[in-house]
């Protein structure tokens, strides 16, 4: 598997050490996530500029908001983590909040876009995580509609599935989620080489794999690899998760009413019947 990842790296043309954002959203220091209430991040990269909100407790055990921003590169961080006072509160007239100092600098640096560490002032340096509040592992988080578009060197194919029935798994993770037909199916992996994996596969008219996609996914965005076979899955995948069971918009905003009405099981197997019997010339 690692030989698969290294292909992503080829496809980008900058090895491995290729520079990505974290995914922006809420984040956790992953050795305090135990359903208490605790302390919080909520980071955003746009560009090359970090914002990171974070919500905390003083040393008398007052709620505390700190705000940090500035250039994020190489994958790194490293900001004062400044207070504020005076502000809005509840029901109040106009207030401007104050500068309130800080507390000192935080530094932050990601291995993915949901996995980092942080180094607090005054603490050692701990990981932190993009947290899932959401979904689960279980074959029913994966119910929605999905966009796979798969990149290869000079040529692009992209997969629209929506996931909506239950199918037994392979035996190496929690059980299927699958298109209506069941020639599309993606399953969480929990053990063997793949584990911690989300795998996908489409079949063909006569029932055999046609395309496999090996991805790591979060909430509503995934990226691997994908190919004909296990063996030749190298190219690279995005992946984006266009709607939840119910049919609600991930994005900014589904364009028209058509995209937010399934489509006819039927004629969805007809399409994908009709397509998977013609050659492929990529």
């Amino acid at each position: 598997m690692l030989k698969k990842w290294i292909a992503i790296g080829a496809l980008l043309g900058t090895g491995m050490a290729q520079a990505y954002m974290p995914q922006s959203g809420t984040w956790v220091v992953t050795s305090e996530l135990n359903g208490k209430p605790g302390r919080g991040l909520a980071i955003d990269v746009q560009n090359q500029t970090l914002v990171m909100q974070m919500y905390a407790y003083d040393a008398s055990g007052n709620a505390t908001f700190y705000l940090t921003s500035g250039a994020y590169k190489n994958n790194q961080y490293s900001g004062t983590l400044n207070k504020y006072r005076g502000g809005r509160y509840l029901g109040s007239n106009e207030r401007i909040g104050q500068d309130n100092g800080n507390d000192g600098v935080v530094s932050m640096r990601f291995e993915s876009g949901t996995k980092g560490y942080i180094k607090f002032p005054g603490e050692a340096e701990k990981e932190i995580s993009r947290f899932s509040f959401g979904y689960d592992n279980s074959p029913q988080s994966l119910f929605g509609m999905w966009l796979f578009t798969s990149l290869g060197a000079s040529t692009a194919s992209t997969d629209f599935v929506r996931l909506e029935k239950l199918a037994t798994g392979s035996g190496y993770g929690t059980g299927f989620a699958a298109t209506s037909n069941y020639r599309f199916g993606c399953e969480h992996l929990t053990s063997g080489p793949n584990a911690g994996l989300l795998l996908c596969l489409k079949l063909n008219a006569a029932d055999r794999t046609e395309q496999v996609y090996y991805l790591n996914y979060a909430v509503n965005d995934g990226e691997g690899v994908t190919g004909a076979t296990p063996e030749t899955a190298t190219k690279l995948l995005v992946v984006r998760r266009l709607t939840t069971n119910n049919d609600d918009g991930t994005g900014i905003l589904l364009k028209d009413a058509e995209a937010q009405t399934p489509a006819d099981p039927e004629a969805l197997r007809q399409a994908l019947a009709d397509a998977a019997a013609q050659p492929n010339e990529q």
